[in-house]
């Protein structure tokens, strides 16, 4: 911190980023600003979230349990499933009343506090961004939306509610057809919003601040300039599975895995590889790959934006920041949009074009499959929405120069750590105390995070002991963690229904099920499940859950080829 001043907090959040996208974690993607605060900075390589966004939000800013913050499971998901879920603590879908927010506290404190991007924590203005600690927002609020200016409209011009765009500034609904400009495209436009909020001295008024831009890159629709999509051209004519290879083969050359390490066979509900697929569909799919990746760069480029702002502000020294991804890599259409009434791919043949001259314009709307997502998450098993490690080991990047320039420790950390321990570390540097059990009237939970302040400062060899217990739970699939154990429980139609146990510090692969060898071991574990599940109350349901079910854009018949 320098001295005297209060230091500022920017928590920067991609959307569905891969492990491995990023150029600071073994990927091909142009990234050289998060490089850069990669390479000053400190990459963590066992950091956790939730395993979709909503409910790692509401972890982010409460510092606790989603199940206990408000999302124990999305919304989306709620809304489909009111008689399991409906009325239930925990299960609100919104950021509820039993936490104290990271910026409330804040704001309470003297701090500027703004959010630029996605939020996905409550529709109702009553739980809009400026009513949680947030003084100024400019926010999408739904799960997401287009990158472009472009509204679909139906055959009697109302507006689709297949994806409605929902954006709100402050206090008031924003007309997106009226208000936007024409060369509107998200990323551009929240850094825009975020610098505007950070620079203006009649907005900021001298005070530090708690900014946080909540990017909707690289979530699908993917979408982004012709030119930018260009340089990528070619780039994964191969196929999924050859970029899988290059990217753990950096990933290791760069330190981000360990030597050795089993990654976990590849698996895809599609029944056909790469070269059994067609010349236009390699085409069709390798061109939705080159559009991903162009937006990849662009979140970057903007991130650098931020940065060289605060670098001419003489700022960047006395600034936390923090880069993270809200989840594994999207490998299926997990969630239906808020307010659909369509399915997704019904609407998407009727009022968009996929054409293959026409991906990534604003007219388009695509997101790209399972084994692309695979190769972005390796060596995890499987991506988003899996309580694997696919689904909720995440990059990580932080920097702060007087935290880590003196530190010994390296700038890779291979340190266990979660979304939940950001809000005491941000306390804890802000020197600012949580309000414990009672906040504003309300009773309020203490957060379940631990702050990273003590091993940055080579206080602790680790953020948390052996003797942590972490729990994971979303739309069925269950899993606990203790030391070195993790166990793992994905329900069928996607995995074997029963408790599985892996060593993850020497199998984060996940590769070699170890409930059969090591029976007591389970059943220690078992014994913590049963114990989160009462601390947190979470609401527990089987296999037959999903008779029936359809995840939305997925066949309804979900199986498995594996490939090598």
């Amino acid at each position: 911190m320098t001295e005297g001043k209060k230091p500022n907090f920017l928590i920067i959040v991609a959307d569905d980023l891969g492990f491995t996208d990023l150029s600071a974690f073994g990927g091909e993607i142009h990234t050289p600003n998060l490089k850069k605060l990669g390479d000053r900075g400190i990459r963590f390589t066992d950091f956790h979230t939730a395993s979709a966004c909503s409910p790692t939000r509401s972890m982010l800013f409460s510092g606790t349990d989603n199940h206990i913050a408000g999302l124990g499971q999305m919304a989306e998901f709620v809304n489909r499933h009111p008689q399991t879920f409906g009325g239930k603590p925990g299960y609100e879908g919104y950021l509820n009343e039993r936490v104290a927010a990271l910026p409330e506290i804040l704001q309470d404190d003297g701090y500027f506090t703004f959010i630029s991007g996605k939020w996905h924590l409550g529709l109702l203005p009553e739980y809009w961004p400026i009513k949680r600690g947030f003084e100024k927002s400019f926010t999408l609020l739904p799960g997401a939306g287009n990158h472009f200016k472009y509204i679909p409209r139906d055959e009697n011009g109302e507006e689709l509610k297949f994806s409605p765009w929902l954006y709100v500034e402050d206090d008031r609904k924003i007309d997106a057809d009226k208000e936007f400009p024409e060369d509107f495209y998200s990323t551009d436009y929240y850094t825009d919003k975020g610098i505007e909020f950070i620079t203006d001295p009649d907005i900021r008024k001298g005070r530090p601040f708690f900014g946080c831009l909540t990017y909707t890159a690289p979530h699908w629709p993917y979408q982004a300039p012709a030119d930018r999509i260009a340089k990528y051209k070619g780039k994964y004519d191969d196929g999924p599975e050859e970029l899988r290879k290059r990217r753990l083969e950096q990933a290791l050359k760069a330190g981000i895995i360990p030597d050795g390490v089993e990654p976990h066979k590849m698996q895809s509900h599609r029944d056909r590889r790469w070269h059994e697929l067609s010349d236009t569909e390699r085409q069709v799919e390798a061109r939705i790959m080159e559009t991903y990746a162009a937006m990849v760069e662009i979140l970057d480029e903007n991130i650098g934006r931020v940065v060289t702002k605060l670098e001419e502000t003489g700022e960047l020294d006395n600034t936390f920041i923090l880069f993270m991804s809200d989840n594994g890599a999207e490998g299926m259409l997990m969630e239906a949009l808020p307010l659909t009434i369509l399915r997704i791919r019904d609407v998407v043949k009727k009022y968009y074009n996929n054409a293959l001259d026409n991906i990534g314009k604003k007219d388009s709307w695509v997101y790209y499959g399972d084994q692309w997502a695979q190769a972005a998450t390796a060596p995890s098993y499987m991506y988003k929405m899996w309580a694997s490690e696919g689904g909720i080991r995440c990059p990580l990047i932080i920097h702060y120069p007087p935290l880590h320039n003196d530190s010994k420790k390296q700038f890779i950390s291979k340190t266990f750590t979660t979304v939940m321990d950001i809000l005491p570390t941000v306390l804890e540097l802000a020197q600012v105390e949580h309000p414990g059990t009672s906040y504003k009237g309300r009773t309020v939970v203490k957060p379940k995070g631990k702050s990273w302040v003590p091993y940055l400062q080579d206080k602790a060899d680790e953020v948390h002991s052996e003797e942590t217990v972490t729990g994971w739970e979303l739309f069925g699939q269950q899993a606990i963690r203790k030391g070195p154990y993790k166990a793992l429980y994905i329900p069928k139609p996607f995995g074997p229904a029963e408790w599985q146990l892996f060593h993850i510090r020497n199998d984060p692969g996940e590769t070699r099920d170890l409930a059969k060898e090591e029976p007591e071991k389970l059943q220690i574990m078992l014994d913590h499940w049963a114990e989160y599940v009462a601390e947190t109350g979470l609401i527990e349901f089987g296999s037959d859950f999903y008779d029936g079910e359809t995840i939305e854009g997925e066949e309804d018949n979900v199986s498995y080829i594996t490939c090598e």
